[in-house]
């Protein structure tokens, strides 16, 4: 099968961001249609373990299930972690897209992203998943390459970009040029990993445990990468489990100690922005000094990343217009502009 018959085809094909976090699905001629959080609630009765809800409805529950219900994300660091939920997630948000799959003349083909450090039995595992959940065929595409085409930048011209794109298990750095990735790397720091830090930090400092839910809206509030330039900053109320006399209580955290807390992870993604850029051929360096950094991504959008890699790097940065979505859309337009096709793989 040739690749350009992939394009052959009505409008029932689909891109899919399998992200840690969040699963965004975007079908060919309509643009992105679901967005939901990558989760999967499962009920054990007799022996038998059965999905009670996924998406939304799953995540409303994380930390509240009573002992036969668990909460699991089957994906971890962009990767698939539990390939029989996976598989039921993957097919669950396929048909939610589409509406009424029973009506549909065929089994899409379907392009999914994928890190670009994902090895090749991760990448079999991504396969396996999509075509047990109905996917005729399955193009890769990496999640850089992807988030540079969905930021508007000129990846098929003999123009060099960098791009960085923060999602909730692994931070993507690439540098692109001529529809291929002339430098990348995966470092396995996110969203994910914030939190966490986050969490650690106000349980080692105030003795208090609080749940993922909790630690990622701390992190969407008051996060910043940069310590407060006068007193804590901005605070919010934090309600968790005292550790000490186990009972609920409720503190407040500043900025100041969220910045904190989160610098070994931010400075992580610094540190690998600045290995790319050394690696960096340098007429391609010569164009990111006038094209800049673009930054896509949920993790993107954290106050101050942008002027601290920015500062660190001595280069424009700037975050794309449509952060969360760039990863989405790009592999979408990938399905549907055939100026993108070769940077489809099949998988």
């Amino acid at each position: 099968m040739r690749l350009s018959d992939l394009f052959a085809f009505p409008s029932h094909d689909m891109a899919i961001d399998l992200g840690t976090v969040n699963t965004l699905v975007y079908v060919r001629g309509k643009g992105i249609v679901l967005n939901e959080p990558s989760v999967v609630a499962l009920e054990t009765r007799g022996g038998i373990r059965r999905v009670r809800a996924i998406g939304s409805d799953a995540k409303l529950m994380m930390g509240k299930t009573p002992e036969n219900v668990e909460t699991i994300r089957p994906l971890r660091d962009g990767v698939i972690a539990d390939i029989e939920v996976a598989e039921q997630m993957i097919k669950h948000f396929m048909s939610k897209a589409h509406g009424r799959p029973g009506r549909l003349p065929r089994r899409p083909a379907v392009a999914i992203c994928v890190p670009a450090g994902s090895t090749p039995v991760e990448r079999r595992a991504i396969r396996h998943a999509a075509q047990s959940a109905g996917a005729s065929r399955v193009w890769i595409i990496e999640e850089s390459m992807a988030a540079a085409i969905g930021a508007g930048m000129p990846v098929t011209e003999p123009i060099g970009g960098m791009v960085v794109d923060i999602g909730g298990g692994t931070t993507e750095v690439a540098i692109l040029s001529l529809s291929g990735l002339a430098y990348s790397t995966s470092v396995r720091v996110g969203g994910d990993t914030l939190d966490d830090s986050i969490a650690l930090a106000i349980r080692r400092k105030h003795n208090l445990m609080v749940g993922e839910v909790t630690a990622e809206r701390i992190k969407i509030q008051i996060g910043t990468a940069r310590t407060p330039a006068e007193g804590r900053g901005r605070t919010m109320q934090c309600k968790g489990r005292d550790l000490v006399r186990g009972v609920p209580a409720e503190i407040e955290i500043s900025q100041a100690e969220v910045a904190e807390a989160i610098s070994e992870p931010v400075n992580q993604i610094v540190e690998a922005v600045l290995n790319a850029l050394e690696n960096t051929a340098p007429e391609l360096a010569a164009d990111i000094i006038e094209q800049g950094i673009v930054m896509t991504g949920g993790g993107a959008l954290l106050t101050d990343l942008a002027e601290t890699l920015s500062q660190a790097t001595g280069l424009p940065v700037v975050v794309a217009e449509n952060a969360l979505f760039c990863v989405a859309e790009g592999a979408g337009r990938a399905l549907e502009e055939t100026v993108y096709q070769g940077v489809l793989n099949e998988a």
